[in-house]
């Protein structure tokens, strides 16, 4: 005996609701979009052509389709004709594959998942699954969809600029020997501008063009030869500032491309070419990709950007601001590892936003070592007389202050150091221990007073009971939001081009990895 079993007869229920579990993840998603107040979908409305499909179902699909590993816009199209929860998201409606990726790179489409991460947070609060009490920060490079060989490197572009350079001054100083033009007027000195390149070309043109017809009007072969050699270098001249004038614009548009980097890719010019952890050739490698950096807290991340820049260091501040501006409030306690530690990153959190800065820096972990404590040669463990500023080295010598140093980096920011000088290194037995000076030359020592300051406040705070057991959270914190988005989620990669359009899909990643992780915790 068999379970009934027919193709011939309607099968009830039609809701398609009462098939989903109590828990789907449909439902979470659904709650989450709904949840948007309705002023942020008013940049949508059209009065023109046909009626849209409303961007609250489009993001709940898409949405959906993020949290079972589908980014691809054909197999979204395809989920929605043969997936339950896709089905009743839509409510019956397939909206094609060209619709849903013009969608979700859509320029309006930005706000809307800040508005995600906005309500989701308040959803975390009014749980009670966020204490509010610190926020943990890091940051992961994510491939781009760019092709593998189409790096561009300021270094070699600056190269071959300077080369054109002295090539057209010094075609532009041959003309004016030959007496083939006048002198033109000149914006600078240094260099030729496409547009003073072009004036050029003019007046080279007419020099070649009056000897054309001066070799038409002539009848014996020998002068006509004659001329003809006269003209082969206005000639030649000519071809090569036209080349000049092409290679110069395509250069100028090169390091506007370029900005502060030093690489991009031809075929995504916001991607910036990066050493990538996933080196299975082991030979360094490098990659076209974004630094994504996420704010998380309970495991959930409340915020993100993306930066072309692979370093963390100069990320951390740009990344406070828009967190500020456009999420929520910083909490007392901002955490991050050694890569953000820096005086300008703890000067900014301190001082500027009078928040605590649980960041160590680049040392902190080598200057708990044994080790590193007994080694008498390191200037961190000699005697110092803060009465009479002077410091001992291990020779008994004193080394006594001298002048103040100022040194400014590439993004502006200036450190102040003292600089102390050795009174007498001659005959030191530890001299080759101590300093790779030259002979004759005394050990010198420069002390950063506001970042030894810096260090010593980090140090006392992460002894500290409490806040030293806020930074230990760190790890079990973000690390996994970024193991969630690339092993489970598997969002190695991005599926579009353009920081605009990278955005989104980071965005809508990341919000499938917490529907997934709160849908899974209920």
């Amino acid at each position: 005996m068999f379970k009934n079993y027919t193709m011939n007869q309607l099968v009830l229920p039609l809701d398609l609701e009462v098939k989903l579990q109590t828990n789907d993840i449909a439902f979470h998603v659904h709650h989450l979009v709904e949840s948007i107040p309705h002023e942020a979908f008013e940049s949508f409305l059209r009065n023109e052509g046909c009626p849209a499909y409303h961007p609250r179902m489009m993001l709940k699909v898409i949405l959906c389709a993020y949290t079972q590993s589908v980014f691809s816009g054909r197999k979204i199209e395809a989920l929605l004709k043969d997936s339950i929860r896709m089905m009743w998201l839509a409510q019956g409606y397939e909206p094609s594959y060209r619709t849903i990726n013009r969608f979700r790179v859509h320029s309006e489409v930005k706000e809307l998942i800040r508005q995600c991460f906005v309500q989701f947070r308040c959803q975390l609060i009014e749980e009670k699954l966020i204490d509010q009490e610190a926020i943990f920060i890091d940051g992961t490079k994510v491939e781009a969809n760019a092709n593998k060989f189409t790096f561009v490197w300021k270094k070699s572009v600056d190269k071959y600029h300077q080369s054109l350079i002295e090539k057209s001054n010094q075609l532009y100083e041959e003309l004016l020997e030959k007496e083939i033009m006048p002198e033109i007027e000149r914006e600078g000195e240094d260099e030729l501008s496409p547009e003073e390149l072009a004036q050029m070309v003019q007046k080279v043109d007419e020099v070649v063009s009056d000897y054309d017809k001066k070799i038409e009007e002539l009848q014996d072969a020998k002068d006509r030869i004659a001329l003809r050699s006269e003209r082969k270098f206005p000639k030649q001249a000519h071809k090569k500032l036209i080349d000049f004038i092409v290679r110069k614009r395509k250069y100028q548009k090169d390091f506007e491309i370029f900005g502060t980097r030093n690489s991009y890719s031809k075929t995504d010019h916001d991607a910036t070419f990066m050493r990538m952890k996933d080196d299975y050739m082991k030979n360094g490698q490098l990659k076209a990709g974004y630094n994504v950096q996420v704010a998380t807290e309970g495991q959930y991340a409340l915020a993100y950007s993306l930066f072309a820049n692979p370093t963390d260091t100069r990320t951390l501040i740009p990344f406070l601001d828009i967190i500020e501006q456009d999420y929520f409030e910083l909490p007392k306690h901002i955490v991050a590892d050694a890569g953000y530690g820096s005086e300008q990153n703890y000067d900014d959190i301190l001082s500027n936003r009078k928040r605590e800065a649980l960041i160590t820096y680049g040392m902190y972990i080598k200057e708990q070592q044994k080790k590193y404590k007994q080694n008498k040669f390191n200037a961190a463990n000699w005697q110092y007389d803060e009465e009479n500023d002077v410091y001992t080295c291990p020779n008994e010598k004193r080394l006594l202050f001298k002048y103040h140093s100022v040194r400014t980096d590439k993004a502006g920011f200036t450190r102040n150091f003292k600089v102390y000088e050795c009174e007498d290194c001659s005959g030191c037995p530890f001299r080759s221990l101590c300093t790779k000076a030259k002979e004759g030359n005394h050990r010198k020592l420069m002390v950063n007073e506001k970042w030894e300051q810096q260090k010593e406040y980090v140090r006392t705070k992460l002894s500290d009971e409490k806040t030293g057991s806020i930074y230990r959270q760190r790890k079990i914190d973000v690390e996994p939001v970024f193991g969630f988005l690339k092993a489970n989620l598997r969002f190695t990669r991005f599926s579009v081009r353009g920081k605009l359009k990278v955005e989104n899909e980071m965005g809508l990643a990341l919000m499938a990895v917490n529907l997934r992780k709160f849908t899974a915790n209920r």
